[in-house]
């Protein structure tokens, strides 16, 4: 039996076109001009002035945070529910994550309670688009406005998705993207951020390279790291830019045909296909167990792999994290609908590569587990 992967990136355009044009060159490194030309392209299709590459998306949160200018004791507004990277980004400038719960539907963080969590240290709000649909930018924007708050994006997830007929990324004062595996453009691993700021995008090229001085190299009026992307990442990154559309489609399709084959299985909640202010760009094909079914994600991801099909775990509440509970952070706090989606919600293969065949064995292995299931009181 083989197993299907939970993903598997399309590589089949220009990547070895372009990979062959850095080693012929020499250009391997950051200093090639794939990576001008990626930021350029990037930065476009997400309907913004300038983009600036870096190692990943994790470094790309803690760039924008850093560029924003964001220090210790502020506070930033986010979902509890999403990546710890965008803690990450906070935390290591000593500042602080105030959590919101999400909607048990979109999975995004509900914006109808992030007001009651503005305090006067309040700096930003990061706003987190999740697993295919994008969060409710205008609540956000609206009332970062009446605050005077900044407005990290982060996007990671969503190339080529757009918010009311405007690109994810464009939103905000400063928005981020991944380029890891599972995305729809992909440079194996690698981030960026992008900006309508001139003065935010200086800031992040200086910040992506240790801070070097400008009229003088190593010397240092700031502190930061090495952020750097390389060039060989970037000509992976701009292939694959080069099929977005094309890849949105193939996501979308993906993400049709399983609810078709899925639709009636009882005890399983399907993503929702779209809402009055986006349609579903299906970033990863996401289901959520029903309240009868007393298994966990964690033990349904286990039965799917001794089938030969490869799943994965939603995230895990920031809440609930031990490296912040013992740090002392989010004491007795809860949040029911995020708490459980990171104990019900799990993915199955949806990446670029996966054959309808191979989607058609996914969906018959899933439906006969959850028979096995119902038929054992919900549980194994």
């Amino acid at each position: 039996m083989s197993f299907i992967p939970v993903n598997e990136p399309l590589l089949n355009g220009n990547e070895k076109k372009y990979l062959c044009e850095c080693i012929d060159t020499g250009w391997i490194s950051s200093e090639g001009p794939f990576v001008k030309e990626f930021e350029q392209k990037m930065s476009a299709a997400a309907g913004r002035k300038y983009g600036v590459a870096v190692s990943n998306g994790t470094a790309a949160l803690e760039v924008a945070a850093m560029a924003l200018g964001i220090k210790e004791g502020d506070e930033v507004i986010m979902p509890t529910f999403t990546i710890i990277s965008c803690a990450m980004a906070v935390t290591k400038l000593g500042a602080v994550p105030v959590l919101v719960d999400s909607d048990p539907k979109t999975f995004n963080m509900r914006t109808e309670e992030i007001e009651k969590k503005i305090t006067p240290k309040t700096k930003a709000i990061l706003a987190v688009h999740l697993y295919g649909l994008p969060a409710e930018m205008d609540d956000i924007l609206q009332l970062a406005e009446k605050y005077k708050l900044k407005v990290i994006e982060d996007a990671a997830e969503m190339h080529g998705q757009t918010y009311k007929g405007k690109p994810c990324g464009s939103f905000g004062d400063i928005s981020t993207f991944s380029f890891y595996p599972n995305k729809h453009v992909t440079a194996g691993e690698g981030g960026m951020v992008v900006t309508d700021s001139e003065e935010l995008a200086e800031k992040c090229r200086s910040l992506r390279n240790l801070c070097f001085r400008s009229d003088v190299r190593y010397v240092h009026d700031e502190i930061s790291d090495n952020y750097r992307f390389t060039n060989l990442q970037a000509a992976v990154g701009l292939a694959q830019l080069e099929r977005l559309d094309e890849f949105v489609a193939i996501k979308r399709e993906m993400g049709r045909y399983y609810t078709e084959q899925l639709k009636d299985v009882e005890g399983l909640i399907l993503p929702v296909e779209k809402t009055d202010y986006a349609e579903n760009i299906y970033w990863v094909y996401g289901v959520v167990l029903g309240e009868q079914i007393k298994l966990t994600n964690r033990e349904m991801v286990k039965l799917l792999a001794e089938e030969g099909i490869g799943a994965r775990t939603f995230f895990w509440c920031m809440h609930e994290q031990p490296v912040y509970q013992k740090a002392g952070l989010f004491q007795d706090e809860s949040y029911q609908n995020a708490e459980y989606l990171a104990r019900k919600g799990f993915y199955i293969p949806s990446g670029m590569a996966l054959r309808k065949e191979q989607m058609d064995i996914v969906a018959d292995k899933l439906k006969k587990i959850m028979k096995q299931v119902r038929r054992s009181d919900g549980s194994i």
